[in-house]
């Protein structure tokens, strides 16, 4: 196994542990499906699994992931643009 493999597999796990860490902290209850949070660990986390499934060929998951990481990014911008179209308190 090459250095770049090995990073590849590092990337792919942290993207599995964002993932299902995010579907697990919503579940519990501890995060919403709106916050920030959530969405940066589905975004980052699917973008992860993009460069993963790239490298081994997956290309169905693939796009599945590319999907998902951009439903993550459109939610960030959505949270972004309501954040800052408030008046400051």
């Amino acid at each position: 196994m090459t250095i770049t493999d090995i990073f590849v597999e590092i990337v792919g796990w942290a993207g599995a542990v964002l993932v299902l860490g995010a579907y697990i902290l919503v579940s519990a209850g501890k995060l919403t499906g709106t916050s920030r949070a959530f969405q940066w660990m589905n975004a980052i986390g699917a973008a992860f699994f993009v460069l993963n499934t790239w490298w081994h060929g997956a290309i169905p998951s693939m796009f599945v992931n590319i999907i998902w990481s951009g439903i993550g990014i459109a939610a960030l911008w959505r949270l972004y643009q309501k954040r800052t179209s408030q008046p400051p308190q």
